[in-house]
């Protein structure tokens, strides 16, 4: 039987953002990131203080938030 700190890892990893519908790590700008990242396409692009650009936050696959949506989601929503 699994501890409640094991449960607690358990889900952390599986709503971490590399299971999320909205982590790209297709596009170009997404290929350059390092290794076991990729962009956040749920939040707006962040404006760069070096020149007028703006550019999807970067995050790895084990960080996570409070917008997690599994990927199957967007596959049911359009089945709906």
């Amino acid at each position: 039987m699994l501890t409640a700190q094991q449960r607690v890892e358990i889900d952390m990893t599986t709503c971490a953002c590399g299971n999320c519908q909205f982590f790209d790590t297709q596009s170009k700008a997404a290929k350059k990131a390092e290794r076991e990242a990729g962009l956040c396409r749920y939040n707006p692009p962040l404006p760069q203080a070096e020149d007028e650009t703006a550019v999807w936050p970067l995050v790895r696959s084990k960080d996570w938030c409070g917008h997690f949506a599994a990927t199957v989601e967007r596959f049911m929503t359009a089945a709906e």
